[in-house]
């Protein structure tokens, strides 16, 4: 059984009794928690440089001795910026397509599109120790390359933008959801600052409009979910 935490904006931690997963550790003022409250933490992922994914990265990779998985170019600026190197996965990180294992979590990078300062913005599929597959979609508009990803991996929950503006809006989602064949979504990167969605009734009714069997999974910061 895994559980699933939202911390707002695009900040998640998968866990299982076996690892812990932390992705784009950027926690939003009224989630209640912080880099400090969130525990321990095997892993840490970052989709790509800009300061609300980024987060509380480095603070939670020293404090809990996580390893760090990030795209090459990224991985090096997170190491200049306080990561120890042999906390970095393959030490220089690692690039779409390649997948990396530690602590029974294999994680394997997916194209976003987006904008990054340093290496390529990106995604993630992480396959859990109890066998969760869970897609971060990271912030991206919908591509049709999805499509190939639910061809490849059976995804039991999807974590997908639907705020607009800076990813992709609801409708987008909604229709990644079909592409994906996810069985679950929870939506991400909507209420944080004004210029986003304030909630999640757009993407719910195109995703009711798609008649699919994929179940919104509507969390506020700080809520949790179980799943498996």
């Amino acid at each position: 059984m895994s559980e699933i935490i939202w911390y707002g904006h695009s900040a998640f931690k998968i866990s299982t009794p076996q690892a812990s997963v932390i992705i784009d550790p950027f926690f939003s003022q009224d989630c209640g928690h912080s880099a400090e409250s969130a525990g321990h933490a095997d892993l840490v992922l970052v989709t790509h440089d800009h300061a609300d994914h980024v987060g509380d990265a480095v603070a939670l990779c020293r404090r809990t001795g996580a390893m760090l998985g990030a795209i090459v170019g990224t991985a090096d600026k997170l190491a200049a910026a306080g990561i120890p190197d042999g906390q970095i996965l393959n030490g220089i990180g690692f690039n779409m397509g390649g997948t990396l294992e530690h602590k029974g979590v294999a994680v394997t990078m997916t194209p976003a599109f987006h904008s990054s300062d340093s290496g390529s913005p990106a995604g993630y599929i992480v396959r859990m120790p109890d066998g969760l597959v869970v897609y971060h979609a990271g912030d991206t508009c919908v591509f049709s390359g999805m499509e190939l990803w639910g061809r490849l991996y059976t995804i039991d929950v999807a974590l997908l933008p639907v705020g607009g503006v800076f990813t992709m809006d609801a409708a987008q989602a909604a229709l990644a959801c079909k592409l994906l064949g996810c069985k679950a979504v929870i939506p991400m990167h909507w209420g944080t600052f004004p210029v986003l969605e304030q909630n999640t009734a757009a993407f719910k009714a195109a995703l009711a409009k798609l008649r699919l069997s994929c179940v919104c999974v509507d969390m506020r910061p700080g809520e949790s979910a179980h799943f498996g």
